[in-house]
């Protein structure tokens, strides 16, 4: 049997890091490649980066603003996805409130203060529990430095951007894994149960006691539950 090509998007200030649980616990049941979208300042041109590189057909998972690119392929390219799977993302464009505070972090990124943005990110992304291990907030703190000032930038511009997705959410038509943390403050399990509400026979995994990183605070979980999704 041919192993599914499985493409990995990453979230905003996160690299390959945050999917190394999944591409090392899920590697004997699919090839496992993660997209680059640190280069481009639209959803719209970072999926296209992802489509140039895919394989002509794949499955497809995003995490939060991989999500969001996610559902910018699925508006393009529908025939080349395999299945989906959806991770601690959203459907609808921010809201005034959330536009004014990633304006607010660019300009401290721009100012010189970018090494403060981590600190006032990782209690929306983490679970406060698992803010006490001290292994993880050392993982995502390495990361988002490596992902660096520029990058954050062009990414929440990006984000600031990105089309309303709730009206093309009918029309996907490929298996489809919604999942989010349970304490997820970032983009918060109704915005989960929205999503798998409008896609036709998607399935909702809420896992317990994770919030918006659950790929790096709940891995067994995570892949446990993609390892159904690529079975199913």
């Amino acid at each position: 049997m041919t192993r599914p090509e499985l493409i990995l998007l990453p979230g905003l200030l996160c690299d390959a890091a945050l999917w190394a649980p999944q591409r090392d616990g899920l590697n004997d049941v699919a090839d496992i490649r993660i997209g680059d979208l640190t280069q481009t300042d639209s959803i719209a041109a970072m999926a296209a980066r992802v489509l140039a590189d895919a394989p002509e057909r794949f499955a497809l998972a995003g995490l939060s603003m991989g999500g969001y690119v996610a559902f910018e392929i699925m508006r393009r390219a529908p025939a080349r996805v395999t299945r989906l799977a959806l991770l601690d993302t959203s459907a609808r464009p921010d809201a005034p409130e959330r536009l004014q505070q990633r304006r607010d972090l660019i300009r401290l990124a721009q100012t010189g203060e970018f090494r403060g943005v981590t600190p006032r990110l990782l209690p929306q992304w983490v679970h406060p529990e698992n803010m006490k291990d001290p292994e993880l907030v050392a993982t995502v703190t390495a990361m988002t430095q490596r992902v660096g000032r520029d990058v954050f930038i062009r990414q929440q511009t990006a984000i600031m951007g990105r089309p309303d997705s709730r009206p093309g959410l009918v029309q996907i038509r490929v298996p489809t894994l919604v999942l989010c943390g349970r304490q997820d403050q970032a983009t918060p399990v109704e915005l989960a149960r929205e999503i798998a509400a409008d896609i036709p026979n998607a399935r909702l995994e809420v896992i317990e006691q994770c919030g918006h990183l659950s790929t790096l605070e709940k891995p067994a979980a995570v892949n446990r539950a993609l390892r159904q999704w690529l079975a199913a």
